[in-house]
């Protein structure tokens, strides 16, 4: 992504959120004059950042660069999360932004081990753009068998929206698919000008209106940890905690491992479900 292009991101960025707020939330006073647009007036955050609307209007069109002074401030105005107070400064220019030269991305032998020895419990590595490098035999038989969708379409954001198996897979999809379009914002940032995620957006967007809306709201989380019921047409329904480690290798892979805690009837299916997947034998990485 060139830097015009990652102020211009800035901007829609700071004008989504922006329509987020209400003169009540902020505790403005209400002039009883109809608005053209929702959320609060460029004017409205110029004055609560203590900055000039002409300096803030030219911020969100793009064309100027804003200190770390006044990001800071407007990140207060706008009651950003501390994943999107991130995503603004990236995107500013306040951390380094630059393009990597990118390799294609190679799981090592170890973390394959590791991940075959995770019989009971679903666990798999993504990698830029959250394409699924590698899986166990238990994320597949929870999931869907990866080893028979083609390398180039083995990207987890894609199965959310394309694979129709995985809106029945999820009890929430909406929240699910919601959660991965904010983390793939996220990735966007810190691999500004890759080639293979602007086709992917470009896709997704053209193919699914919820993800063209989604995507286009600016919304953006790191992945890390969360909770995702799955209802799974052998094992029933599983409530099961994710959370992602870092690959101290490549900071670019991340190992997904999701649990159940003990003694739940969660737990119970999984195991259940990993009893199945053994006579079943759902493929692991072909690769293994």
């Amino acid at each position: 992504m060139s830097r015009n292009a990652h102020l211009s991101e800035l901007g829609e960025f700071l004008k989504a959120r922006r329509a987020e707020l209400s003169t009540h939330a902020m505790g403005l006073p209400e002039s009883g004059a109809l608005r053209r647009v929702p959320g609060l007036r460029r004017e409205e955050v110029a004055q609560l950042a203590a900055i000039s609307t002409v300096y803030y209007t030219r911020l969100e069109q793009g064309r100027i660069e804003a200190s770390t002074p006044v990001l800071i401030a407007l990140a207060r105005v706008l009651r950003l999360d501390e994943d999107q107070r991130d995503y603004m400064l990236q995107l500013a220019g306040k951390e380094n932004t630059r393009p990597r030269r990118q390799t294609a991305q190679k799981v090592r032998p170890p973390t394959r081990r590791l991940l075959d020895n995770l019989s009971d419990t679903p666990a798999l590595i993504l990698g830029r753009r959250m394409d699924i490098l590698a899986w166990n035999s238990l994320a597949a038989a929870l999931m869907t068998d990866f080893s028979q969708i083609p390398e180039e379409h083995r990207n987890s954001v894609r199965l959310v929206f394309t694979d129709p198996s995985f809106r029945e897979l999820y009890a929430d999809w909406e929240s699910s698919a919601r959660n991965t379009v904010a983390f793939l914002r996220m990735e966007a940032a810190d691999n500004p000008g890759d080639p293979r995620m602007t086709a992917l957006v470009d896709e997704l967007s053209e193919r699914d209106p919820q993800f063209r809306e989604w995507w286009a709201a600016h919304h953006v989380a790191h992945h890390s940890t969360g909770t995702k019921i799955f209802r799974h047409p052998v094992a029933g329904d599983l409530t099961l905690d994710w959370e992602t480690l870092a690959c101290p290798t490549d900071p670019d892979q991340q190992l997904v491992i999701l649990t159940a805690e003990p003694g739940t009837p969660s737990h119970e299916a999984l195991r259940f479900l990993a009893s199945w997947a053994a006579n079943h034998e759902p493929r692991a990485d072909a690769a293994n």
